[in-house]
């Protein structure tokens, strides 16, 4: 972690399931005017989600920077103030495991699935209804308070911290 820069950085396969254009709508939103972001990967939906960021008028605070290697994918790890993952039901979603070991609080929704077995609402994440109201508000706090969004991306820093391939082989293979 480098810190808490000014943008949320959202980045996985470009597909409707990840449900990109959830978060662009929650951008568009009033109460997350200002709010900017980075979205990092490539799929079908791609294009589609371009052209609803050029109708919603985001192109001024949202950057498409398409796929990206594991250098860079660090480097906006380190720098983003947290990390925007909300799919619909997936099935484990690594993203979370990606962002909390860098110190940065992830925002995903209640039916989002397997984001949800290390997310905790106001502990390490912030958990919301999936519509773009609810996610709006959440964007919106931890692009206001840098003070949040350290201390939820602390915390998930400790939650996963016991999740070593060391405590998997003992928990798989020892009685």
């Amino acid at each position: 972690c480098e810190g808490y820069g000014d943008y949320l950085f959202f980045y996985s396969r470009l597909t409707p399931l990840k449900r990109g254009d959830l978060f662009l709508r929650a951008l568009s939103q009033p109460v997350a005017a200002g709010v900017k972001a980075v979205i990092a990967g490539d799929g079908e939906d791609r294009p589609r989600l371009e052209q609803l960021a050029k109708e919603l008028n985001l192109l001024d605070r949202v950057r498409f920077v398409g796929p990206v290697g594991e250098a860079d994918l660090l480097d906006h790890l380190a720098r983003c103030r947290a990390v925007v993952f909300v799919p619909f039901q997936e099935d484990y979603g690594f993203v979370t495991t990606e962002a909390f070991p860098a110190g940065k609080a992830a925002v995903t929704c209640t039916d989002s699935g397997g984001p949800l077995e290390l997310a905790r609402d106001r502990e390490n994440a912030l958990i919301v209804s999936p519509d773009s109201s609810s996610l709006a508000k959440a964007c919106a706090e931890l692009a206001q308070d840098a003070s949040l969004a350290e201390t939820l991306g602390r915390n998930g820093r400790a939650a996963i911290a016991p999740l070593t391939w060391d405590a998997a082989v003992r928990r798989l293979v020892l009685p």
